[in-house]
């Protein structure tokens, strides 16, 4: 297996692990619970963030960038609701 196939598959394990602690600490009954799982949620978006860079800076990460009328047409029709 290649190192891109590895690092995307630790990507999508990460954003999975980020998705049940953010659900953890949202459905906590006690603050100690919930002091915890958000703990455990920050640390995991630290290392979702360190997996995202680094696959962006060897160009495995490619992402489109926004056209302005798409931007301003978001703004506007958020900006009325």
């Amino acid at each position: 297996m290649e190192d891109r196939d590895l690092m995307e598959n630790e990507l999508l394990v990460i954003k999975g692990v980020c998705d049940l602690y953010l659900h953890g600490t949202l459905e906590s009954t006690t603050a100690e619970v919930h002091c915890a799982f958000k703990e455990a949620l920050n640390i995991s978006l630290d290392i979702q963030n360190k997996l995202y860079n680094l696959m962006a800076e060897k160009g495995w990460y490619k992402t489109d960038v926004a056209e302005q009328t798409k931007i301003d047409s978001a703004k506007t029709k958020y900006a009325n609701a």
